[in-house]
C-alpha cells in the first residue's frame, strides 16, 4: 500500500530535473553497485580514479564550480526551446542559391525523419542487417544517374560547395593535363560554392581563376566548374566549353539542380565529367543550412576515383542479389592518406528522405511540380518586362534576376524595404541586382504580394492575366529542353499512394537492425540513446523553414540556441571559442589543421608542414592532414597500444624547424587512458607545434577531463557521437571546432575573410540538428554529463571484465581498465580455430546484435563500446552471445565442428536456411536461428546469407536491378 505524498513534494517530485538522467543513462544505482563489485570499486568516482590518469582529472573544485550547464526537466527544456525558436522569423523565402522551401510529405516525415528505425541505424558496415537503408540508398544513386544523365553516382556527399571542391580534388588526380596546376571557376556559380572551393585549392596548393564561362578558353587548366542554371538562373549552353577543356586533357564538374534536370538536356548529354549539387529541394527542410545530402555523380572510367560512399550490388551465398557498399579500398582506414577524401560519411538520412519523395511523386509527379514552378518564373518574367523592368537572366528554369533603378519606388532600398514589410526575402547580395527564386511552395496569393513588393502597389497587373498569357511558354531554351526519359524504373513508378509508401518504407525499416532493436556496440562510434524529445525540435518549422542566408535579425532564436550550445561546449572542452561550421567530423578536422597552418602562417612560420600521426590514428586524420598540403610522419606505438615516447621525442626533434602539429585521439584509439598524454602535449609545444586532439573519444573525457585542459590547442566534437545527434544510417553528422584563443582568429569564416574561408556551404553547417544537442546537454546538465561518462567506463570495464575469461583484451592502462571501449583480441583464435573476426561478426547477427568495430584499430580484433545507454540486462544480453559465441569456436578447436561447417562460418542464418528441404548441416536449425532464449523471445531476422564482397567489386553494379533480376 502506497503512501500518499504532501503536494509540494509530490510536485518536485514531478518536475524532478534528474529524472532525464536516469531515463538517459541505463543501468540504475543497483545495477551500477553490482557492475561496480564485479569490478572491485567502491563507487564511480573510486573507479574513475583507479582508471583516468590523476594529471588529468578536473580538480574537485571544478565539479562543485558554478556551472552554466544546469540540468532541466523535458518539459522545461522543451518550452525553453520553443520560446528561443519563437524569436525566428519565418518570411516567405525567394533567395534560392541552391536552397528552397518545399513540402516534406507528411508520410516521409512521420516515418523516416521522426523515425528512430531510420534515423538511429549506423554506416551498414555489415550489410546483411542493412539491405533496407542500402536499397534506399540505391534508389538515391539511381535517381541521380538518370537526372544528371551519367553512369555512376554515390550515396552522398555532405553539401553542394564541398561536393565541389571534392570535384575539384578529383579532377586533378584524373585530369590528363598535369602540368597544369589550374582550377578554373566559372564567376557565375554559388557564392558559397566559390568560396568553398578556393579555399579547399589554397590547402592544396592549386591556383585558381574566376572568370566568366566563356574565358575558360584563355587558360591552361586540369579542370573547371560551371553552374547550369547559373545563380543568376540562367540557362545557356555550356557544351561547347566543355568540348574544349576535356580536348585540352582536362575534366569538367557542373554543379546542377535535380528539379531544373527534370525539364533540362542533363549534364552527361552535355559532355560532363561531373555533376554535382544539392538534392536538398526533394522534400528535406532548409534547416537554415542543413543536413542536405548533396549529389554527386560521373563517368564509369572514373569510378575509383569518386569520393565518398558507393552501394554496389553483389550476391549472397545463395546466389542472391544483395547490397554493400563497394569499392571501400579507396576510403580512409584503408588508404589513409592517400585516399580519394576524408570524409568518411555520408548525408544517408537526408539521401533517404530525397529519394522516397522521387519515388512517391514518380517522374510524372515532379515533371508537374518542375513546369509549375517554371511556369511561375515565366509569369514573374513577363509581369517584370511589362513594367519595363530589365531582366538579368533571358532564358531559366527558376529564378529571375532583374536590374534595380539609383532612387525612386524600384531602387535596391526600396524594394528591399517593401519586402521586409511583407514578411518576404529577397536575394540581396548582388550589385543593383535582385533576385527571385520560385519553388514548389509558390502560390498565386504568394506571387500577387511578390509583384506589390517588386513593382509597388498600383502596379495593374493580374496574376490571373499573367498566368493566361504564360500557357506554353517555358523560359528554356528549345536546344537544352530535356528529351530523354528519366526515373523509369519501377521502383518510381509504383509506389504513389500513401498506402504504397507507407508499406514501401516500412519493408525497408523491417531489413535494418537499429538502436530501437537492440544495442550497437561499434567502437569509435558511440551509439547512444538518442533521446526522443532531442529530437522533437528537429522538425519544429521555426527551425526547419529558415534559409541559410536570411538577415541575421530574422535567426536570433537560432543564434541564442547556438550561441548558448558554444558556451556549453567551451566549458565543457576547456576552450576559449566554438565554431559551428563544420558539417562533420573530417570536415571539423579539415578546418582545424587550417586554422593550425593559419595561425604558422601568420608567424611567418610557412615552412612548418609537418603533421605527426600516432600509428593507431583513424584513418580520417591522415587523409585531413594531406588535404591540408601537410606531410604526414607516422609515431610508433609502443607493446601496450601507447604512444611511443621516444619515438615522438626523436622525431618531434629531427623535425622541429617544420613541424606543424600532431593528431592524437584521446583516450586513444586503442580504449585506454594514456598517462603520458600531457607529456606528448608539453613535446610538439617544446618543438613549435600545435596539439590537435581528435573528438572521437570524447565520451570518455565529459566533465572528467577535457582536451583544453591536457595541453590540446584544437578539437572537433563528434556530435553525432559524444552529443548525441544520431548517425542516420551513416550520416548526418556535425564537427564543430573548438580551439583555444590564439587559434580563434583563424577559425573557418563565411564568407571568406583575410584568414580563413569556408569549409562549409552554409555559414552554420547543418544548424537544425545542433538542437539535438542543446535539448541534451539541458537535460543532462553537468553532473549528468559526468555521470554518463562515468557509466560508459563502468559498462566498458564490466564487460571487458567479464568477457576477459574467454578472450584476451588487447590493451588496457593503469589498474588493468579499460577507458570507454576495448579491443577484444580474436588473432589467437583465428590461429588455432580458422574463425575470423568476420565469422563472429556475422555469427552475431543470428545473436540478435550489430557486431562492433571490427579490424579497426588492429586488424583480426573487435573493438566494443557500450556507451552509457544500454541497461545491465542488454550488456549482460551481449556478454553471453560473446561466450556462446566462444564455446562454438570450441568445438571447431576440438574438432566437433570442421572449420568448413559450423554455426560461425555459415552465419548469418535466414528464414530461406529454415525452410531448406534439407539440413545436411553438423548442428540443428534450433541452434542456428536460436543459439540463446533470448533470441527465440525477440528475434531480428536478417534478409539475406553471408554477401560476398570480393564479387561486388569484380562486378560493379551500382544501379538499380529490375525485380527480374532479382527472380533469376
Amino acid at each position: 500500500m502506497s503512501t500518499q505524498l504532501p503536494l509540494t513534494q509530490s510536485l518536485s517530485k514531478l518536475h524532478n530535473s534528474e529524472e532525464f538522467i536516469q531515463r538517459h543513462i541505463g543501468p540504475d544505482a543497483a545495477e551500477q553497485q553490482h557492475m561496480l563489485a564485479t569490478l572491485g570499486a567502491t563507487s564511480l568516482d573510486d573507479l574513475i580514479a583507479q582508471t583516468v590518469p590523476a594529471d588529468i582529472l578536473l580538480p574537485q573544485s571544478n565539479q562543485d564550480r558554478d556551472s552554466k550547464v544546469t540540468a532541466q526537466t523535458e518539459v522545461d527544456v522543451l518550452a525553453d526551446l520553443k520560446a528561443i525558436a519563437s524569436q525566428n522569423k519565418i518570411y516567405k523565402s525567394y533567395i534560392g542559391m541552391g536552397y528552397y522551401p518545399n513540402h516534406t510529405p507528411n508520410v516521409i516525415l512521420r516515418n523516416v525523419l521522426e523515425n528512430p528505425g531510420w534515423y538511429t541505424a549506423y554506416t551498414p558496415y555489415q550489410p546483411e542487417v542493412a539491405q533496407g537503408r542500402l536499397q534506399s540508398l540505391l534508389n538515391y544513386q539511381q535517381m541521380v544517374i538518370d537526372l544528371t544523365g551519367l553512369e555512376i553516382a554515390n550515396a552522398s556527399l555532405l553539401d553542394e560547395a564541398t561536393a565541389a571542391a571534392e570535384a575539384m580534388a578529383m579532377a586533378k588526380r584524373t585530369s590528363k593535363n598535369k602540368k597544369s596546376n589550374l582550377f578554373f571557376i566559372a564567376d557565375d556559380i554559388h557564392p558559397q560554392t566559390i568560396n568553398v572551393v578556393v579555399t579547399r585549392a589554397e590547402q592544396f596548393g592549386f591556383e585558381t581563376v574566376v572568370e566568366p564561362a566563356e574565358n575558360v578558353v584563355n587558360h591552361n587548366v586540369f579542370g573547371a566548374l560551371f553552374q547550369y542554371p547559373n545563380t543568376y538562373g540562367n540557362v545557356y549552353s555550356i557544351e561547347a566549353l566543355i568540348k574544349q577543356v576535356q580536348d585540352n586533357k582536362g575534366l569538367v564538374a557542373v554543379a546542377t539542380d535535380l528539379l531544373a534536370l527534370t525539364q533540362l538536356k542533363s549534364p552527361g548529354e552535355l559532355g560532363a565529367d561531373i555533376a554535382l549539387g544539392n538534392a536538398q529541394r526533394f522534400g528535406v527542410p532548409m534547416g537554415y543550412g542543413g543536413p542536405h545530402a548533396a549529389f554527386f555523380a560521373t563517368k564509369d572510367k572514373l569510378k575509383r576515383s569518386l569520393p565518398g560512399r558507393i552501394i554496389g550490388v553483389s550476391k549472397d551465398t545463395r546466389g542472391n542479389l544483395a547490397l554493400r557498399m563497394a569499392l571501400q579500398t579507396r576510403e580512409q582506414h584503408i588508404r589513409r592518406e592517400k585516399a580519394n577524401s576524408n570524409i568518411c560519411t555520408a548525408q544517408v538520412l537526408l539521401a533517404n528522405m530525397s529519394v522516397f519523395y522521387a519515388i512517391y511523386h514518380g517522374p510524372e509527379g515532379l515533371d508537374r511540380i518542375a513546369k509549375r514552378v517554371n511556369r511561375v518564373a515565366s509569369i514573374f518574367a513577363n509581369a517584370l518586362k511589362a513594367k519595363g523592368v530589365n531582366l538579368i537572366n533571358q532564358a531559366w528554369f527558376d529564378t529571375i534576376c532583374f536590374e534595380t533603378t539609383d532612387a525612386g519606388q524600384n531602387s535596391k532600398d526600396e524594394i528591399l524595404a517593401r519586402a521586409d514589410k511583407a514578411e518576404v526575402n529577397l536575394r540581396a547580395d548582388l550589385a543593383n541586382q535582385i533576385g527571385v527564386s520560385f519553388d514548389e511552395t509558390t502560390t498565386a496569393k504568394d506571387l500577387a504580394v511578390l509583384l506589390d513588393v517588386v513593382l509597388g502597389e498600383g502596379h495593374g497587373l493580374s496574376v490571373e492575366a499573367l498566368d493566361s498569357e504564360a500557357v506554353g511558354q517555358s523560359g528554356i531554351p528549345a536546344e537544352l529542353a530535356r528529351e530523354t526519359d528519366y526515373l523509369s524504373h519501377e521502383v518510381f513508378n509504383t509506389h504513389h499512394s500513401e498506402t504504397e509508401m507507407l508499406r514501401y518504407i516500412k519493408s525497408l525499416e523491417n531489413k535494418d537492425l537499429a538502436l530501437n532493436h537492440s544495442m550497437i556496440s561499434l567502437g569509435s562510434c558511440t551509439m547512444k540513446l538518442n533521446a526522443t524529445a532531442e529530437m522533437i525540435p528537429v522538425t519544429w518549422p521555426e527551425f526547419g523553414n529558415l534559409h541559410p542566408f536570411v538577415p541575421l535579425d530574422q535567426a536570433k532564436g537560432y543564434h541564442q540556441m547556438m550561441d548558448q550550445l558554444g558556451e556549453w561546449l567551451v566549458e565543457i572542452t576547456g576552450y576559449d571559442a566554438i565554431s559551428m561550421q563544420p558539417n562533420s567530423g573530417a570536415q571539423g578536422e579539415y578546418a582545424g589543421l587550417i586554422a593550425i597552418r593559419k595561425y604558422h602562417e601568420s608567424r611567418g612560420d610557412h615552412h612548418r608542414n609537418i603533421c605527426l600521426i600516432p600509428s593507431s590514428a583513424h584513418g580520417t586524420n591522415p587523409a585531413s592532414a594531406q588535404m591540408a598540403s601537410m606531410k604526414v610522419v607516422v609515431v610508433a606505438c609502443d607493446d601496450k597500444g601507447n604512444v611511443d615516447l621516444n619515438d615522438l621525442r626523436q622525431k618531434a626533434a629531427e623535425l622541429a624547424d617544420n613541424l606543424s602539429c600532431i593528431m592524437i585521439t584521446y583516450p586513444s584509439t586503442h580504449g585506454v587512458y594514456e598517462q603520458t598524454i600531457r607529456e606528448i602535449c608539453d613535446i610538439v609545444h617544446q618543438h613549435g607545434g600545435q596539439v590537435y586532439m581528435d573528438g572521437a573519444n570524447m565520451n570518455a573525457q565529459v566533465e572528467i577531463t577535457s582536451p583544453g585542459f591536457m595541453g590540446s590547442d584544437v578539437s572537433h566534437l563528434n556530435l553525432h557521437k559524444t552529443f548525441c545527434i544520431p548517425h542516420g544510417g551513416g550520416g548526418p553528422g556535425m564537427g564543430p571546432i573548438g580551439v583555444k584563443s590564439h587559434l580563434a582568429p583563424f577559425m573557418p569564416t563565411h564568407p571568406v575573410n583575410e584568414k580563413t574561408g569556408a569549409v562549409s556551404a552554409a555559414p552554420w553547417g547543418s544548424a537544425s540538428i545542433l538542437t539535438i544537442s542543446w535539448v541534451y546537454i539541458a537535460l543532462m546538465g553537468s553532473a549528468g554529463l559526468r555521470k554518463a561518462t562515468q557509466v560508459a567506463i563502468l559498462n566498458a570495464n564490466y564487460m571487458a571484465k567479464r568477457l576477459a575469461p574467454h578472450y584476451p583484451i588487447l590493451y588496457t592502462g593503469q589498474n588493468d581498465r579499460v577507458a570507454h571501449e576495448c579491443i577484444i583480441d580474436l588473432r589467437p583464435l583465428k590461429a588455432s580455430s580458422g574463425i575470423t573476426e568476420l565469422d563472429i561478426a556475422k555469427r552475431l547477427i543470428d545473436y540478435g546484435f550489430h557486431a562492433p568495430t571490427m579490424s579497426f584499430p588492429v586488424a583480426g580484433t573487435l573493438m566494443v563500446e557500450p556507451t552509457e545507454s544500454e541497461p545491465l540486462c542488454e550488456i549482460d544480453r551481449f556478454i553471453e552471445a560473446m561466450i556462446s559465441i566462444r564455446k562454438e569456436i570450441d568445438m571447431v578447436e576440438t574438432g566437433a565442428y570442421t572449420l568448413e561447417d559450423n554455426p560461425l562460418v555459415n552465419a548469418p542464418h535466414t528464414t530461406a536456411d529454415m525452410v531448406d528441404v534439407e539440413w545436411n548441416r553438423a548442428y540443428s536449425r534450433e541452434n542456428a536461428v536460436f543459439p540463446t532464449a533470448a533470441t527465440k523471445a525477440n528475434k531480428f531476422w536478417p534478409t539475406v546469407n553471408r554477401i560476398d564482397d570480393v564479387y561486388g567489386d569484380r562486378n560493379l553494379i551500382c544501379s538499380c536491378p529490375t525485380t527480374e533480376s532479382y527472380a533469376e
